[in-house]
């Protein structure tokens, strides 16, 4: 059987996007076997998202899983991340390098061919590219397609994690165009049953790459 990637299905989450505890979500995807938990909280009381962070860090950890935060390298140093993800107007992947140790990872978001050229050239770790799909917990996200996924792939080596509006029924499409993982939010955090949810996530996403290896 092929092994799920640590990117693979990759949950990003803050605690306005649950409909069950923020926590309850987080623990019951990686107990379908999510490896990636990213933590985007863009506003709101700070200690309390310290502490929510320490929670999913301490989770990760006893799940053997990687434990991302979006935007904030403070956040990130403070929680003991494995790894950040940024934006295109965020702090310079050069710049996080200097002040950072070499193991830890830095994802960027991408949605050109451009942009996805620059980001491997300084060094991202992986791109987050989308949106895809349109999607409700990011209403002013532009989308790309899977023309745009594609024409990305055809020209970066580094791994593509596709992110936007993504529901199981999209990851034949994704694998197809070249995507070497999903970020999900609502596919999860809004399931009334976060651990199916995930866990037919992850059983998609094992089945139709078990089916292009044997192509």
């Amino acid at each position: 059987m092929i092994e799920i990637a640590p990117l693979s299905v990759y949950l990003v989450i803050g605690r306005d996007d649950c409909v069950l505890s923020p926590i309850e979500v987080v623990k019951q995807a990686l107990e379908a076997g999510v490896k990636t938990v990213q933590l985007r909280e863009k506003k709101g009381n700070m200690k309390e998202i310290i502490e929510f962070g320490r929670e999913i860090r301490q989770l990760t950890k006893e799940y053997n899983a990687q434990f991302f935060v979006n935007d904030r390298l403070d956040l990130a140093q403070i929680l003991e991340a494995d790894g950040i993800h940024i934006g295109q107007d965020d702090l310079p992947i050069e710049e996080i390098k200097k002040i950072t140790s070499p193991t830890f990872k830095i994802g960027i978001s991408a949605r050109t061919v451009e942009e996805a050229i620059e980001a491997e050239k300084a060094g991202a770790d992986y791109l987050g590219v989308g949106a895809i799909y349109s999607t409700a917990t990011k209403q002013d996200a532009k989308t790309i397609g899977l023309e745009g996924l594609d024409s990305i792939r055809q020209n970066v080596y580094i791994p593509i994690i596709a992110i936007g509006g993504i529901q199981k029924e999209h990851i034949p499409d994704l694998v197809r165009s070249g995507a070497d993982g999903i970020a999900v939010v609502s596919a999860i955090t809004r399931s009334a049953n976060p651990f199916l949810s995930a866990k037919e996530l992850i059983e998609e996403w094992r089945r139709t790459k078990e089916g292009y290896r044997f192509k």
